[in-house]
C-alpha cells in the first residue's frame, strides 16, 4: 500500500533492497554493515529507516527527511515481512510499519498481528506505527503493545516524519537504558537477599551466653566475603563458636566460605569436635575449591554447658581475646596451632582446655581486624595493637554490640579509610 504524500524522492533500488551499487570501477559494494557489526551511536551518522509497506509496484516513495544534524534520513524498503527480516541489519535505526499488513501465522482479527510480529523480530530497535487516517484508537493500542509512536497516512510531510524518526530512536534508546537499569537494580537487589540470606543465624536458644557479631567483607558493594562463623548449641548445653576464613577475596571464595559454615554447622551437630571435625572440613574444602592452592584458616572454640572451660582449636587461625573482670585482656595460648585447612594433608589440630572463669568475653576475629594499616606507612595494627586498642575500648565501658562496633571503626580510621580485606568479629558474653 503506497503512502500518498507528495514525490519529492525516489527510493533508489539500492536502498530498497533490490538492486546492488555500482562503485566507480564497476563492482558492486553492500548496502549495510553486516549484523555483527553493530552501530550503538547515532550521533555522527546518518539515521537509516526500514519502510515495511505492500506496494507491489515496489515504487513507494518518502517526502526528503533530514536527522538532527542534517544529513539526510537513508531508507529502505521491504514490501513484507520476509523482504523486511532480510533489510533489518543492525545500522537500522527506526522502522515505520504499515499496521495493515499481513502477518502469516497469526489470526486474521488480530488488528496488531503484524506489530507484534516486528517487535518480536526487531526488540532493540524504535517502531512507528502507520494507520489509517482517524484510526487514533488502533494506533494508541499499538504504542501501547510497543510501537514508540503512530503516524497517520495522509497527514505526512517530511518533517513531522523527520521528527518522529528522531523522537522513537531516542526514546527507544532511554527506554532501554531505563530497563537496563532496572534489571540491574533487581539483580543487585536478588544478590543482597541471596547474600543476607546465607548470613548465620545463631542457635543459641537455652543458653545464657551473650552473643554480638559484625561483618565487613572487603568486596564493593558486597554484603558477603570470604570470611565466615557461626555459632550453635548442641543438645548437651554445650555452646560451640566458629570463625574462619578462605584465602582470596572473590565470590567464588565467599562461596566456598558458606559451604564451610554449613558444613562445620551439620557436623557439630551431627556430634564432631577438635580434630575429628576439623579433618572432615578439609577433605570438604579440598573437594569444593576450585584450585590446589586455596586454603581456609579456622578457630573453634566448644564452651561447656556451665560455661567456665572451653576447648580451643586453630588451623593457622589467630588466637581469641579474652576478658575477664579485674584482668587485663589477653589472647589465649596459641602455642599448638595447626595447619590451615587445605595446606597439608592427613594434618592433625590439637585441641587446648583454657579455664574461662565465672564471667567473661570472647572476642574471635580474622585477619582483616589486624592487617590494618597504621597512618600513611607500612606499619600494621597487629595483634598486640588490637589488644591494647580493645583493654582500652573496656576501660571505657563498651561491650557487646558497641564494644565491636567501635573495634571495627576504629581500625578503619587507623587504615585511613576502607579496609580491602573482610572483617567478622564475633563475641560471646558470660555474666554473673
Amino acid at each position: 500500500m503506497p503512502v500518498p504524500i507528495p514525490r519529492q524522492r525516489a527510493i533508489p533500488a539500492v536502498e530498497s533492497g533490490q538492486a546492488p551499487a555500482a562503485s566507480p570501477g564497476g563492482t558492486s559494494t553492500e548496502v549495510a554493515p553486516r549484523k555483527e557489526e553493530k552501530v550503538e551511536n547515532t550521533t555522527h551518522t546518518n539515521l537509516t529507516l526500514l519502510l515495511i509497506e505492500d506496494d507491489p509496484g515496489g515504487s513507494a516513495i518518502v517526502p526528503e527527511m533530514l536527522d538532527s544534524a542534517g544529513k539526510p534520513i537513508r531508507v529502505r524498503t521491504a514490501r513484507n515481512l520476509t523482504e523486511a527480516e532480510r533489510l533489518l541489519t543492525d545500522d537500522v535505526h527506526c522502522i515505520l510499519l504499515d499496521l495493515a499488513l499481513p502477518a502469516p501465522g497469526h489470526a486474521a482479527d488480530d488488528e496488531l498481528a503484524v506489530l507484534k510480529h516486528v517487535l518480536e523480530l526487531a526488540p532493540r530497535h524504535a517502531v512507528l506505527a502507520l494507520t489509517a487516517s482517524g484510526d487514533a484508537e488502533r494506533g494508541a493500542e499499538a504504542v501501547r503493545v510497543g510501537a514508540q509512536d503512530y503516524l497517520f497516512r495522509d497527514e505526512l510531510d517530511g518533517r513531522l516524519l523527520s521528527r518522529a524518526i528522531r523522537y522513537a530512536v531516542e526514546r527507544k534508546r532511554s527506554d532501554t537504558a531505563e530497563r537496563r537499569l532496572a534489571e540491574g537494580r533487581m539483580r543487585a537487589q536478588e544478590n543482597r537477599r541471596l547474600e543476607r540470606g546465607l548470613l548465620p543465624t545463631p542457635l543459641l536458644e537455652g543458653s545464657s551466653l551473650r552473643f554480638a557479631a559484625r561483618y565487613r567483607p572487603g568486596r564493593s558493594r558486597a554484603l558477603l566475603g570470604g570470611d565466615f562463623y557461626d555459632v550453635v548449641r548442641t543438645a548437651d548445653g554445650t555452646v560451640h563458636a566458629m570463625i574462619g576464613d578462605v584465602c582470596g577475596h572473590g565470590p567464588d571464595e565467599a562461596a566456598l566460605g558458606v559451604e564451610l559454615r554449613i558444613a562445620w554447622r551439620a557436623l557439630t551437630l551431627a556430634g564432631l569436635c577438635g580434630d575429628a571435625l576439623l579433618g572432615t572440613l578439609q577433605q570438604v574444602l579440598e573437594h569444593e575449591r576450585a584450585d590446589d592452592e586455596i586454603f581456609a584458616t579456622l578457630c573453634t572454640v566448644d564452651i561447656s554447658p556451665d560455661g567456665r572451660r572451653a576447648g580451643l582449636c586453630l588451623a593457622g587461625h589467630p588466637s581469641p581475646l579474652l576478658a575477664r573482670p579485674g584482668r587485663a585482656a589477653r589472647l589465649l595460648p596459641y602455642d599448638n596451632n595447626g595447619p590451615a585447612l587445605g595446606l597439608l594433608p592427613g594434618a592433625r589440630w590439637p585441641r587446648m582446655q583454657v579455664e574461662l572463669g565465672a564471667e567473661w568475653s570472647l572476642m574471635l576475629y580474622t585477619d582483616g581486624l589486624i592487617e590494618g594499616r597504621i597512618g600513611e606507612g607500612r606499619e600494621r595494627l597487629g595483634q598486640d595493637g588490637m589488644v591494647s586498642m580493645v583493654r582500652r575500648q573496656l576501660g571505657e565501658g563498651l561491650r557487646g554490640e558497641a564494644l565491636l562496633r567501635a573495634a571495627v571503626n576504629e581500625v578503619r580510621d587507623l587504615n585511613g579509610g576502607e579496609l580491602t580485606d573482610d572483617v567478622a568479629v564475633l563475641l560471646l558474653d558470660r555474666g554473673v
